[in-house]
């Protein structure tokens, strides 16, 4: 088994992880985090494919691409969820749904 083949069952795994939350958690908390496992998962593969292909430098740098947009939605998806808090007193997804005005 080679370094590659780990790597890809790492990304396949935290893919899986992070689908699997998408599907069960209902808190705006814990659905940033699963969003966060998710793109480490696009991360590595971004990655992967780099030093499969022989273009590590442009893996690299795709992957730092991804990185710095990920951190500006996760800071406006805490953000959201923040002031979801203040003015609902829940961070419940489907309680929050249910809500007027």
């Amino acid at each position: 088994m080679s370094v590659h083949d780990i790597v890809l069952i790492g990304v396949i795994g935290l893919l899986g992880i992070g689908i699997y939350g998408l599907l069960i958690t209902r808190n705006m908390i814990k659905l940033v985090m699963v969003l966060q496992l998710l793109v480490k998962s696009a991360i590595l593969a971004l990655m992967l494919a780099g030093k499969v292909s022989g273009q590590v430098g442009l893996g690299q740098s795709l992957a730092a691409t991804v990185i710095v947009a990920d951190t500006m939605v996760a800071v406006v998806g805490l953000a959201i969820a923040i002031q979801i808090r203040r003015r609902f007193n829940t961070l419940d997804t489907v309680g929050v749904s249910s809500f007027k005005g």
